[in-house]
């Protein structure tokens, strides 16, 4: 068996470009002299630029490179924060007791870094006093105001009263701190069981 390298019969151009495993420009050699570096050294020659003249060819680990690039594109998705909304739905006669109940969940839904949609139902004669809806939603981002923002001032949509409102903080901020608090109560609990 031989061991001049097999040249593939689609290959059509004489000579290419070639950069190193390193990064180090080699320069323009014939595309069986590639061959035969990549051969020489167990790499594999890969076409990272066709269109350039002549086309630039890389000696690298193809199956390592995929790898590395499959593992990095992981860490970014990992990383990656996702928007969640949350809806409060609320009705303009609320009890006091139930609207501190609801302001209690929004209030948590922004401190783990998520939006709030506030949304008020009218029923009936309710929808005639839209300004009962409003002066709700008014009192409700005062509440709120240290730990978020409105995002989307209220409006009227057919029978219900929108508005947004947007954490002060990230998704990723709340959640490293949620995990510090968690670790630091993690530390303190042995020291209490065996006292």
């Amino acid at each position: 068996m031989s061991t001049e390298p097999r040249i593939n019969e689609r290959i059509r151009v004489p000579e290419v470009r070639l950069v190193g495993p390193n990064g180090e420009q080699v320069g323009i050699v014939s595309i069986h002299d590639a061959l035969k570096l990549a051969q020489e050294a167990d790499l594999d020659l890969v076409e990272v630029a066709a269109t350039a003249r002549p086309p630039v060819c890389k000696l690298m680990d193809y199956g390592k490179f995929k790898y590395e690039s499959a593992m990095k594109a992981r860490e970014a998705r990992k990383n990656q924060a996702h928007t969640i909304i949350k809806e409060i739905k609320l009705r303009p006669k609320i009890d006091p007791h139930d609207y501190e109940t609801k302001k209690g969940h929004v209030v948590r839904f922004l401190k783990a870094g998520d939006k709030v949609k506030v949304t008020i139902m009218f029923r009936g004669r309710e929808q005639s006093r839209p300004e009962l809806g409003f002066r709700l939603l008014q009192r409700l981002a005062e509440d709120v105001q240290e730990l978020g923002f409105v995002e989307s001032q209220p409006k009227q949509d057919g029978r219900n009263m929108i508005m947004v409102i947007g954490p002060h903080k990230k998704k990723a901020e709340a959640k490293a701190e949620k995990a510090a608090a968690k670790a630091q109560r993690g530390g303190e609990e042995p020291s209490a069981q065996e006292a």
